[in-house]
């Protein structure tokens, strides 16, 4: 199993509109036929702890069977397109990916 987990810090221009857009841009990445189970979510309000991150805005978590299906969704029409449409809506984007 592979977690393919990336945190997106969006431009402080961008709107609420825009920001619900890129939700569902997020959201629709759930049609790559690769993906096992998906999570899209914004920081928690957790106790604040010196070791915790919560000020990007949001957290994409995708499960895939291994690393031939991350290749595959990395150049699916649908991540394609998403990259296409939002790239220009963050500032930085971290990713982590775990076997």
């Amino acid at each position: 199993m592979l977690v393919h987990s990336v945190f997106f810090w969006l431009r402080d221009d961008i709107d609420d509109v825009k920001r619900q857009a890129f939700r569902e841009g997020l959201e629709s990445l759930r049609g790559v036929p690769v993906v096992r189970e998906m999570y899209v979510g914004v920081p928690a309000d957790s106790p604040a702890r010196p070791v915790l991150v919560t000020d990007y805005d949001f957290a994409l978590t995708v499960i895939m069977e291994d690393m031939t299906a991350h290749d595959v969704y990395q150049s699916h029409p649908l991540h394609l397109e998403f990259l296409r449409e939002f790239s220009g809506c963050w500032n930085r984007v971290q990713i982590y990916d775990a076997l």
